[in-house]
């Protein structure tokens, strides 16, 4: 009789022949649990056909009523059959995902440290669908987890797979690479993991042990193209909210962000797929995507040794050769970051990349104008109310001015020097590949109706009161430059 109630697999069903076939699966399930009368192959086939049910809310309705959800928790975590549990947990996890009542519904019926237990297992199924469902539980219920880390040791068990997936990772090769299913596991993992550390943050020290695993795991991962995707972006939130200085836990005696073998390889690994990301992705989405990584490396940067930072600087800031032309004007890396720091549909990001330049400039003003020049610096600067260096704003008002006969200018005064080169502060090109104007000179008449045009864009600048700078033409006027005409 019981095997009757099984139907061979067939078309999906939809309307109300799924919801015809949904109730009668549910009563099968619940009326087995109490009286075992299916064999365990058909007890996993009638839950393998319910799942195709779960993916979507439409005529599913006894899924998601608390007699659903107790059933289905009931043949994932009460019986003897682990390939039953798993094949119930598919169920489950798909439902808690669709409905968000149904996990406040897991909650009250008394399951959550059964899930807690089951996230022990040395298995990349239970791995995946236990951190799945723990992940759910921590948005639309009252669960307090901090049961589950004081009595069901959850940060331990969440460290243990995170080892457990970087000696997998470690051991993978072209022949053997990573699985899709311990790809799966890793990401549900890392998301558990960050929602642990934003939600408990008084569980950071303990979750901080998993920094080598989660680093390790970076160093071997197969990075996707394009770049920030799962599981990278789930490995880069994973580490924020980390006790990255070994400050408060003192886990390690070696900082595993800055390894003997190499100091730098991590935020190399890191830079690299910021490279990648800001070349494959529209502005729009670096907003979301990239803005995570840069405040990790402002993170990093901050207390990382004197030869990490000065290799961050060399792959973070403009080089030397890119003054040959205007910066923000070339290919590289320093290029794509400075004109997101201008970009008007990333503010996020843009306010993150400025505030890493500055850091990368030492926090001082006048650095950073020598970095990436003026045009790049000054928003920055006025937004956070930052004094302007003197050199940079003279010379930015007294371009285009020429000496008076015999007048020495001071270069200290107007101009920036990088390694003795001498630059435009503004563009922080370099003065002698600035192109040169082989244009007629422009007639007197001409002369007077751009200095008229500069006297109004002045003063209309003042009248903001955003700023307050000297109007050039009122300065010349009252300097004697300029003759009266009959």
């Amino acid at each position: 009789m019981a095997a009757s109630s099984l139907r061979s697999p067939g078309p999906e069903l939809s309307g109300s022949a799924k919801l015809d076939e949904v109730t009668r699966l549910m009563r099968v399930l619940e009326l087995d649990f109490k009286e075992k009368n299916l064999l365990p192959p058909q007890r996993n086939a009638t839950l393998e056909l319910l799942r195709q049910y779960t993916r979507s809310k439409d005529n599913a309705d006894p899924l998601f009523t608390e007699e659903g959800v107790r059933t289905l928790c009931r043949h994932s975590f009460d019986g003897n059959s682990l390939t039953t549990a798993r094949e119930a947990l598919k169920c489950l996890q798909n439902v808690l995902l669709l409905e968000p009542k149904t996990r406040q519904i897991f909650v009250d019926l008394g399951y959550p440290p059964k899930a807690a237990e089951r996230l022990k297992s040395d298995n990349r199924d239970d791995e995946f669908l236990a951190s799945r469902l723990l992940f759910l539980l921590t948005y639309d219920t009252n669960l307090n987890f901090d049961d589950l880390f004081n009595n069901y040791q959850l940060a331990d068990s969440i460290n243990t797979n995170l080892c457990r997936q970087a000696r997998i990772h470690t051991k993978s090769t072209s022949k053997h690479p990573v699985t899709a299913l311990e790809t799966l596991a890793l990401s549900e993992t890392l998301k558990l993991h960050f929602n642990m550390t934003q939600y408990y943050p008084d569980q950071v020290p303990s979750l901080s042990k998993a920094l080598p695993h989660i680093l390790k795991i970076l160093s071997r991962v197969q990075i996707p193209s394009p770049p920030l995707q799962p599981p990278v972006t789930w490995i880069i939130n994973a580490l924020i909210n980390l006790d990255l200085e070994d400050k408060k836990s003192k886990h390690f005696s070696q900082n595993p962000l800055f390894p003997k073998f190499d100091s730098k390889c991590n935020a190399d690994r890191l830079i690299n797929i910021l490279d990648a990301a800001v070349r494959q992705y529209k502005e729009e989405e670096l907003e979301k995507l990239a803005t995570p990584l840069v405040i990790l490396l402002r993170e990093i940067y901050d207390f990382a040794p004197d030869n990490v930072k000065g290799y961050m600087r060399w792959l973070l800031l403009p080089s030397n050769d890119e003054r040959a032309k205007p910066l923000g004007r070339s290919d590289t890396l320093s290029a794509f970051l400075l004109r997101l720091s201008t970009s008007a549909v990333a503010p996020n990001l843009r306010e993150s990349i400025s505030n890493m330049m500055f850091e990368l400039s030492d926090r001082d003003a006048t650095s950073f104008v020598r970095n990436v020049g003026y045009g790049f610096a000054s928003g920055f600067l006025m937004t956070h109310d930052m004094p302007i260096p003197e050199n940079a704003s003279e010379a930015w008002s007294t371009i285009g001015t020429e000496k008076k006969e015999g007048e020495v200018e001071d270069l200290g005064e107007k101009v920036t020097n990088v390694d003795g080169i001498e630059i435009n502060p503004v563009t922080g090109q370099r003065r002698d590949m600035e192109p040169v104007d082989l244009g007629p000179e422009m007639t007197q008449e001409e002369k007077e109706r751009e200095a008229e045009k500069l006297f109004v864009l002045f003063e209309r600048l003042k009248a903001t009161g955003v700023v307050n700078v000297a109007n050039p033409v009122e300065q010349a006027l009252r300097e004697g430059r300029f003759e009266e005409l009959d």
